[in-house]
């Protein structure tokens, strides 16, 4: 059910056990097995649950963590109120959409940017799953001398920790500012990359994940994925 994208393993074992899941028309049970042309359907209350799971956009400051509180940095989820919500929103936040809301990959504390929250482990799983292939985007500020053969090698040719990075697609977005787009997300990899090749990082702002932007999304506040968005 998590490879064809339906939810993700925990919430499938939820479902089993609730008699929500059907495997060719029959009740699904716990270890049950099904072939891989096999029709596998949700139940009404399971697909209604996810409608209502919540999926968050947030413009994260520097200074806050991802996930878990550290070295008396906040986490970013604080940020989510309704204080803190944009106004054109369709829907109005409410303290249940804080249960299970955790962030979808991570952005270190010292970058800003685009950084996605939510509820429900397909979002999770398409963004940073192993055979994610959604894009993110980044401006990336830097001191140094970048000649031909570096900005190639940002490209591709680099290697962390023993291991070959993924092509990317960097270019200058302007004078000391270069565009990154990756497809993994390895720890603080831009900034080793750049590392790499005699960079300095100054600044590091996540701009977009698939077709999902920033936009003019103010610092420190957040607002739902719209209705109609996809990543």
């Amino acid at each position: 059910m998590a490879e064809r994208g339906l939810c993700s393993r925990r919430e499938a074992d939820a479902y089993i056990e609730r008699g929500l899941v059907f495997v060719d028309g029959v009740r699904a049970e716990l270890g049950m097995r099904a072939a891989a042309n096999a029709k596998i359907t949700l139940a009404t209350e399971a697909r209604a649950a996810q409608a209502r799971l919540a999926t968050i956009i947030l413009h994260k400051p520097i200074g806050y963590v991802s996930a878990q509180a550290e070295d008396g940095h906040q986490p970013a989820v604080t940020l989510v109120t309704a204080k803190s919500q944009v106004s054109t929103d369709h829907m109005r936040f409410q303290p249940v959409h804080l249960r299970g809301l955790a962030p979808a990959g991570r952005l270190d504390i010292d970058s800003t940017g685009l950084l996605i929250l939510t509820q429900d482990g397909r979002v999770a799983r398409m963004l940073i799953g192993e055979d994610s292939k959604v894009e993110k985007e980044y401006l990336v500020r830097v001191d140094g001398v970048l000649d031909s053969r570096g900005l190639a090698l940002l490209n591709h040719g680099l290697e962390l920790d023993g291991r070959q990075l993924k092509p990317a697609q960097v270019a200058w977005a302007n004078s000391d500012q270069l565009s990154f787009v990756l497809r993994e997300g390895r720890k603080r990899q831009i900034r080793r990359m750049c590392e790499l090749v005699g960079l300095r990082v100054t600044g590091l702002k996540r701009v977009r994940i698939g077709r999902v932007r920033l936009g003019d999304l103010p610092v420190g506040q957040w607002r739902f994925l719209g209705e109609n968005e996809r990543f």
